[in-house]
């Protein structure tokens, strides 16, 4: 959700597939094709109308590590045991004040983006916050059950996402913090030593532009796409990571708020989204233009333009939706395959391999939550914030009997945490990892 000037803007026939094993009810029984099949499900109702209220309990972005997710809040972070993709389960809740709530997770740190000013009388982890503190809270999960604020990094314009970037030849994490704020336009880079923990502000890094979330390919790539304001900024990534060097940057026509960048797995496509109305408003109706629901793709070094893919399933007038948060599944097919979260849309996947001809592969799209009284959006503001490829080797013994099969996960603003089985033959050859940042590929495919 895109945040300006220092404060948040909260601002073809339907298949009913059977669940593979038992899911609770909730978006097992949404609209979905039948290769895109529901599994676990973690119910914690919120609402984004509780917005100035007391611990608004609003789900946002996720981060893997091993067989655990750990699922940021505008009241803190989750860590969900998903071992059992079937039979997920909460480990601990961690409560701090700030909204957002990004997570980055390595090892045993974590750390949390704290979007705005703290009001006075803030908490984090039952510590103080300084009045008007924004930035980034760094803990320590080496106990999973009782995660430990141990470091705070406060920054101009504050976190609204931040993505990590691992230097372990240093020993350390560095974050690409990404404010989203006009009087900011560039990312911070903080460094959180491995063993310590005591992290350190280290540089500004302009980008000309607002930086909403930043995307990260290392291996033979060494790429990071800043999305904000109307378009990118790419940087190649030297040896030294703390210091990326301008290759270019590209404006997208039409786009006011940038959002999202990720890449294919082998470096060569950019895919970029925005975010139309800030999140809360119903921007993917049958009428309202092409380029307000599509994702964008460009050639990664570049910046020219090969295609877009839109969303071909109209949604209602009481739907806030955007093409929102996404990664791409890596497969050694060459193929290129997209997974996104998308507000009151759903989740989408989608077949980008030619991008200038993609084709839409899965879908699970629920109906539209009922608007409460009095809130100030179109809409109760819900829906996929954020839905994400990840597969873990030790999700092979349940997969190996659905193959070519992989997982999707789902952050749902008023649910929770929705998990999905994709049966596809594009997802033939997977390669599963033992951790994944999102905003993160740690290496490339040929």
């Amino acid at each position: 959700m895109q945040r300006r000037t220092r404060f948040v803007l909260l601002a073809l026939s339907v298949f009913l597939a059977a669940a593979v094993l038992p899911a609770s009810a909730g978006h097992r029984r949404d609209p979905h094709t039948p290769n895109l099949r529901p599994l676990g499900h973690i119910v914690e109702p919120a609402s984004l109308g509780a917005f100035g209220h007391p611990n608004p309990d609003i789900h946002t972005d996720i981060a893997f590590w091993g067989t655990h997710a750990f699922q940021g809040n505008w009241d803190g972070f989750n860590i969900r045991d998903i071992s059992d993709p079937r039979d997920p389960s909460t480990v601990s809740r961690t409560f701090c004040d700030g909204n957002q709530g990004d997570v980055v997770v390595w090892r045993d740190v974590l750390v949390r983006s704290w979007n705005s000013p703290a009001p006075a009388g803030a908490t984090c982890d039952g510590q103080p916050v300084p009045e008007g503190f924004e930035g980034v809270h760094i803990f320590d999960i080496s106990r999973l059950r009782n995660p430990r604020l141990v470091d705070a990094v406060e920054t101009e314009c504050g976190s609204h996402t931040a993505t990590g970037v691992p230097d372990l030849r240093n020993g350390r994490l560095l974050i690409y913090n990404s404010p989203s704020n006009h009087e900011c336009p560039g990312i911070d880079i903080i460094e959180v030593p491995l063993d310590t923990m005591d992290a350190q502000y280290l540089r500004f890094e302009p980008a000309g532009r607002p930086c909403h979330d930043t995307g990260v390919i290392l291996g033979d790539a060494r790429l990071a796409a800043c999305a904000g304001g109307d378009g990118f900024t790419v940087w190649t990534l030297p040896r030294n990571l703390a210091n990326p060097a301008f290759l270019y940057s590209q404006t997208v026509p039409n786009v006011t708020i940038g959002h999202s960048a990720a890449f294919t797995w082998d470096g060569e496509v950019l895919v970029f989204g925005h975010e139309p109305g800030g999140g809360v408003v119903a921007e993917c109706e049958a009428d309202d233009p092409a380029f307000k629901k599509s994702a964008f793709f460009f050639e990664a070094r570049t910046g020219d333009f090969l295609g877009m893919w839109t969303l071909p399933r109209p949604q209602e007038s009481t739907e806030n939706c955007t093409i929102h948060n996404f990664n791409v599944v890596p497969v050694r097919t060459n193929r290129y395959i997209l997974v996104s979260g998308n507000y009151q849309a759903g989740t989408w996947v989608t077949d980008f391999t030619d991008p200038s001809n993609p084709r839409t592969v899965a879908w699970s799209d629920p109906p539209p939550l009922p608007v409460p009284p009095g809130t100030p959006f179109c809409c109760e503001v819900g829906g996929a914030w954020s839905t994400y490829w990840y597969e873990h080797p030790r999700h092979d013994d349940f997969l190996d009997r659905f193959r070519p099969a992989t997982l999707l996960w789902e952050t749902n603003i008023t649910e929770g945490l929705n998990i999905f089985m994709l049966e596809s033959p594009r997802v033939r050859k997977v390669v599963p990892v033992g951790h994944l940042n999102p905003q993160t590929q740690e290496f490339t495919l040929p």
